[in-house]
């Protein structure tokens, strides 16, 4: 018989459990879905009750051995999610509701999109589900959220207790290049044209470039990123969530899926970008910098990530939340979805009229981007 547990920490279940759950829910890779990747975040004070993210993950379990995980977290704020419910807070508690604790199925401070429910059949999926809603009404808290969901997960999981939200982000598709000038022959010629100018940019200000990963990651390395993240995390979100330890045991734990762009002007580092490598995809995560350089945003988070997955011969690019500015650069319009489980009738019913609203804009706007496509069209594209 399977039955659901809680723990309160990553460290109350081995990795082996943990990883062989995350290895039957996805074809591919997923390093955010990996022990090594969510312990990280526990162990270096990332995501704690301190910060506001108390793990609570589920376990499933049948006849004592391991058959299902989420991860999951008991939030008391709604920072570091990308899928904003500010609204639905601030509605709530004006009518006298108590919006927070809530439960939060996700990776922290990370918008992609990858499996929730970690586990090899819909029906303990299902279980994993079912016992979030279950602790919703035991625990008193206001609403269970599994955001930036697989397609898999979506149809596995979504009936009449959730809701469904989406939006868009854009991703880079290769095409099978075999290298960045073959993938710059596909754009129109205004965007070939565009993106040229834009690396000549940074190349004339004397900036290059080093893709680090597995042992060439050193701490000074490091040293030189948290110091760009901090500078320009502190700057566009006040406080940035992850601490120095974090990048030391991710470094430690899983250098091989790690990639550190770094860029280099004078001698010395001005910028960085870090990505994760999954088993298809390059996920684009955090980016800062010391210097101000025109495109300089561009050439290290979108441009030198294609030309890695172009070399490494991965699918796709995701260059993290939002970001219209990335279609003129051959990253396309995808939806992201989320469900989200409201346990007072009368804002589940708000939110419910809400979002198939928003489900029909985001639908408008994805079809809007799309015909304004960088790619050559079918017929060829005059010079």
């Amino acid at each position: 018989m399977t039955r659901v547990r809680t723990l309160e920490s990553l460290k109350d279940i081995t990795a082996k459990d943990w990883n062989g759950c995350a290895a039957i829910a996805t074809s591919t890779y997923n390093p955010f879905t990996s022990h090594e990747f969510l312990a990280a975040l526990e162990e270096s004070g990332s995501a704690t009750l301190e910060t506001g993210w108390a793990p609570n993950h589920f376990v499933a379990e049948d006849e004592g051995n391991v058959v299902g995980v989420m991860p999951c977290y008991l939030k008391s704020h709604s920072q570091g999610e990308y899928v904003f419910d500010y609204g639905w807070a601030e509605a709530f508690q004006r009518a006298g509701g108590r919006y927070y604790p809530k439960l939060q199925i996700s990776v922290p401070f990370t918008p992609c999109t990858g499996p929730r429910a970690l586990a090899a059949t819909n029906q303990i999926k299902q279980y994993l589900a079912q016992a979030t809603i279950a602790q919703c009404d035991t625990r008193r808290v206001s609403s269970s959220h599994i955001t930036f969901a697989s397609e898999e997960d979506i149809l596995a999981l979504n009936n009449d207790n959730w809701i469904l939200r989406q939006d868009i982000q854009f991703h880079w598709s290769n095409q099978g290049y075999k290298s960045f000038d073959d993938f710059l022959t596909s754009l129109s010629s205004s965007k070939r044209k565009n993106v040229k100018k834009e690396r000549r940019s940074v190349a004339e200000n004397g900036i290059t470039f080093e893709h680090l990963t597995g042992k060439d990651l050193t701490e000074n390395h490091w040293d030189h990123f948290f110091a760009f993240y901090m500078d320009t995390g502190s700057r566009k979100w006040g406080r940035p969530y992850l601490t120095r330890t974090f990048f030391s045991l991710i470094s430690e734990r899983m250098a091989n899926n790690t990639l550190l762009i770094m860029a280099k002007r004078d001698g010395r580092y001005i910028a960085g970008a870090l990505n994760f490598i999954g088993g298809d995809t390059l996920f684009g995560r955090n980016w800062g910098c010391l210097e101000n350089h025109p495109c300089l945003h561009f050439e290290t988070c979108y441009y030198q990530a294609q030309d890695f997955a172009i070399a490494r011969g991965l699918n796709t690019v995701e260059a993290g939340a939002q970001g219209e500015h990335k279609l003129a650069r051959g990253y396309l319009p995808v939806k992201t979805q989320s469900l989200h489980y409201l346990a007072h009738p009368g804002l589940r019913r708000a939110v419910a009229d809400y979002l198939a609203n928003e489900r029909a804009a985001v639908s408008h706007d994805q079809g809007l981007l799309a015909e304004h496509s960088p790619f050559r069209q079918s017929h060829g594209d005059e010079e």
